[in-house]
């Protein structure tokens, strides 16, 4: 992930087909993640869509589905140690092994670790445990084992913004590479988004938008819609 706009953004859109992710990987600049959500795939259908779509970018993310569905994380594990897809979601409690078992594959994937907003600022809670913890007690052990990269989810749009902001200069101080929001993401607050963290020293930023730019008739992400967003944050 070293093609960054600015040096710090991209962004993750769900991509129907390899035409779609085509599309999108172009109305983004470059800057795109393309992806799939594992529950809406078998297994050997996700497989052979991974395939499909790394003809166009290297990386693929591979999602957990249904809402951040933890219940799907060997799925998950399973598609993308068969494709090599480049990036994966994971719950929190999985994801260091998830990372290590890709290793002893022989392969280098980002594996994120998924966590959820709690409503007060400074703290977070895991997903599978509903374990609430404070952010450096959580970064302080997410780094000692080695997780790049933290998903936060549900975002809710603005909601947890303050949470967001405090999660990525925490992030920052402790080694993590990326931050990645998810939840409510769109064109109209995708620059109050940016702007917050885009001094926060951190490797990587990547939000994922699905819902607000995915075609209901098609299921197509809707290439003007990113392209939108693209020239936003461009701009900033």
């Amino acid at each position: 992930m070293n093609f960054k706009l600015k040096g710090k953004f991209l962004f993750n859109f769900l991509a129907k087909d390899k035409k779609n992710a085509a599309d999108i990987m172009e109305a983004g600049g470059g800057y795109v993640v393309p992806g799939i959500a594992s529950n809406q795939h078998t297994l050997d259908d996700a497989i052979s869509k991974i395939c499909e779509l790394k003809a166009v970018n290297d990386t693929v993310s591979i999602g957990l589905g249904g809402g951040g569905d933890t219940n799907n994380w060997k799925k998950v594990l399973d598609i993308a140690t068969a494709t090599n897809a480049g990036h994966l979601n994971q719950p929190f409690e999985t994801a260091s092994y998830s990372q290590g078992f890709i290793e002893g594959k022989g392969q280098k994937q980002l594996v994120n670790a998924l966590i959820h907003p709690t409503g007060e600022k400074g703290k977070i809670q895991l997903a599978n445990s509903k374990k609430i913890m404070s952010v450096e007690s959580f970064l302080e052990i997410a780094s000692v084992l080695g997780i790049p990269s933290i998903k936060l989810m549900p975002l809710q749009g603005l909601d947890h913004l303050d949470e967001l902001i405090y999660l990525t200069e925490k992030a920052s101080d402790y080694g993590i590479k990326g931050v990645e929001p998810a939840g409510g993401i769109n064109t109209d607050n995708i620059v109050e988004i940016v702007k917050s963290i885009r001094n926060i020293d951190i490797e990587f930023f990547m939000p994922h938008i699905f819902g607000s730019v995915i075609d209901p008739k098609t299921g197509d992400t809707i290439p003007e819609n990113v392209k939108e967003i693209y020239k936003k944050v461009e701009g900033l």
